[in-house]
């Protein structure tokens, strides 16, 4: 049975179709990705779905009481509690329950022997139990941990917390409500790559359906089993973004062939006619016209067509194989002389491809500013070497002029350029017609990044540093972009969180680790990384209550000893509180036949995970740190 059937859905504004004629259905447990280039319609057809717009025509069907969660693009949780109070509401029908059974247990010593009583307490228990009583604040809290809260964030008052952190508050309480189906807009925004990480491991273990809009190409690959692409009609793939792009090409292939197939057939058919119509063949002619008149009303073939997208070419002079080194260098503002990075000797050789990796606020941006010397070093030194010709590529994009047009800002980097091939080759970066003479100011996150893409294409440079280039680009430029990035003949310091670019085009990585100041330096692309890594995150097995293997060093830019008997005595603790998470639970799933109180037994259940939690993290940190 669908959770969803939609059937010949459309929306316009004013004359503007934004799509017409969709038809689909939502089955349980699905998982669906909504991809497609930037206005197509995607946000609209969610709004449709959840009732926060109509539809122009067409009907849309629901499941019985089926419950919708939805999180937006800019979600931020507006309320005046604190960030776990705003998440306990969520469980208000726990709490009503949990203060019955607590009034009933303070009246279980007058109703011993009633057994009406206790057969009501007991059926409330198991209610509770069920309903996840003994668990939704431990829920609570691996939620919030799980999208980067820290401890000391949880009863801060929401209204004094960022717009992102606010958004990450929307998606926890969204989760933590548990609905039949997530409908989730770009709910990688405002995440860390630890979180997006977290986000995947849920989804993939939750038991509801989920239709996402995402940009994130592998939070795609890693949360989907169904593409649909909107082009503004919806076709359907099988599988994740990796197997949608294969069968993309190979649909546009087959439906070329049936094309010009079709049309070489109406061809020869005219030219049929056309000699025929007035010979002794007439007959034969005019039956063959009647056909082939019914084909073109019936069934002629539209020529299928693929989506604009930019053309990019990075053109570059061959510099020395030594392209970089670094000394001694350490990263941070002179102002307050705080040590942001310090950087291990570097080497960096022409024609690899960095990625600089980290969390946000880390200092991979203020890193790229001191390589270029836009910011001094606190100490230590950079070299470049010989014939090297520097392009960058800023986040912010603050090389662009917001009062100047999009002609004068070509020109600005390239003089001789006249106006008409001015106009041509923006039309490669999609900017047509009247687009030319827009100011600066008053483009999209998108277009700015496609301009700022455009002006470093005519620099020639041969050393790119690129700071979140994909920010705001829709999946086909982001395609485009990394192709471009794998044929250029120079070398590139990306700074980036996207994990499918990184993979697709990285040599190595260095990551910032700003708990410790220090980079770690990886050779080889993000997945090899998270797979060296994984022996050191075995203690996400720990929940099976089994005992995760020690570790295994890796050898990145550091080392480290652990003491043999801290080790020891920490495993031991956590077999102790293990056992006592066990007598406890056996009494909760009979507690009509001991002496505590259903109430002092959850406690008590809790209080125990907690100090759980705390030491498998203990023992994590002996890996890690």
């Amino acid at each position: 049975m669908s959770l969803i059937s939609a059937c010949n859905l459309a929306k316009s504004f004013g004359v503007e179709d934004i799509f017409s004629n969709l038809s689909f259905s939502v089955p349980k447990h699905a998982r669906i990705g909504l991809v497609g280039p930037n206005g197509v319609g995607k946000t609209t057809l969610l709004r449709i779905l959840i009732g926060e717009e109509t539809a122009s025509d067409g009907t849309v069907q629901y499941a019985r009481n089926l419950r919708i969660g939805y999180l937006p693009q800019e979600a931020a949780l507006e309320s005046g509690r604190t960030l776990w109070d705003e998440c306990l509401s969520v469980f208000n029908d726990l709490l009503e329950m949990q203060a019955q059974l607590r009034g009933m247990d303070a009246q279980m010593g007058d109703h011993h022997a009633d057994t009406e009583f206790l057969e009501k307490y007991s059926r409330l228990q198991e209610r509770f139990e069920q309903a996840g009583g003994y668990n939704y604040e431990n829920d609570i809290e691996r939620t919030l941990s799980g999208l980067g809260f820290a401890r000391d964030e949880y009863h801060k008052p929401l209204a004094i917390l960022s717009g992102g952190q606010r958004t990450r508050a929307y998606l926890a309480r969204l989760l933590l409500s548990n609905p039949d189906l997530l409908l989730l807009d770009e709910p990688t925004n405002h995440l860390d790559i630890q979180a997006m990480e977290w986000l995947e491991g849920y989804l993939k273990n939750w038991d509801g359906a989920v239709v996402l809009v995402s940009h994130d190409r592998y939070f795609l690959d890693r949360t989907v089993s169904v593409i649909w692409e909107m082009t503004p009609t919806i076709e359907s793939y099988h599988g994740n973004y990796s197997a949608y792009l294969l069968q993309r090409e190979e649909r546009y292939e087959r439906q070329l062939k049936e094309y010009e197939a079709q049309q070489e057939f109406i061809a020869k058919e005219e030219d049929y006619i056309r000699r025929n119509i007035a010979g002794q063949n007439t007959r034969q002619a005019q039956g063959r016209r009647r056909r082939l008149e019914r084909l073109l009303v019936d069934a002629r073939l539209a020529p299928p067509q693929k989506t604009r997208r930019i053309h990019i070419k990075l053109n570059a002079a061959r510099s020395g194989d030594l392209v970089l080194r670094t000394f001694d260098l350490k990263v941070g503002y002179h102002d307050d002389r705080k040590i942001l990075i310090n950087v291990p000797d570097l080497v960096l050789q022409r024609g690899e491809c960095v990625a600089i990796m980290g969390p946000n606020g880390a200092g991979k941006t203020t890193f790229l500013k001191t390589l270029l010397n836009k910011i001094p070093p606190l100490a230590g030194r950079v070299n470049l070497g010989g014939s090297v010709q520097v392009g960058y590529f800023a986040q912010a994009h603050e090389g662009l002029h917001d009062d100047w047009t999009l002609i004068q800002e070509i020109q600005h980097t390239a003089p001789n350029m006249l106006e008409p091939e001015v106009r041509k080759y923006l039309a490669t970066f999609l900017f047509t017609g009247d687009d030319v003479f827009k100011e600066v100011g008053v483009l999209s996150g998108g277009e700015r990044g496609r301009l700022a893409i455009a002006c470093l294409a005519l620099q020639g440079a041969n050393l790119l540093l690129l700071d979140e280039p994909t920010n705001h680009l829709d999946l086909p430029s982001q395609e485009i972009l990394q192709r471009v990035l794998a044929e250029f003949g120079g070398t590139v310091l990306l700074v980036s969180h996207d994990r499918y670019l990184v993979d697709a085009v990285a040599t190595q990585i260095w990551q910032v680790e700003p708990d410790k100041t220090g980079m770690l330096v990886f050779k080889g692309n993000y997945s090899q990384l998270r797979e060296s890594l994984e022996p050191k995150e075995a203690a996400s097995g720990k929940k099976s209550g089994r005992k995760p293997a020690k570790a295994a060093s890796v050898e990145l830019s550091r080392k480290k000893s652990i003491n043999p008997r801290i080790l020891r005595e920490l495993e031991e603790q956590i077999n102790r509180l293990e056992e006592q998470l066990n007598e406890v639970t056996g009494k909760l799933e009979h507690p009509l036949e001991v002496n505590e109180s259903v109430a002092d037994l959850g406690q008590q259940y809790v209080e125990i995970q907690n100090a759980l939690d705390q030491k498998w993290q203990e023992w994590n940190d002996l890996f890690l740190d």
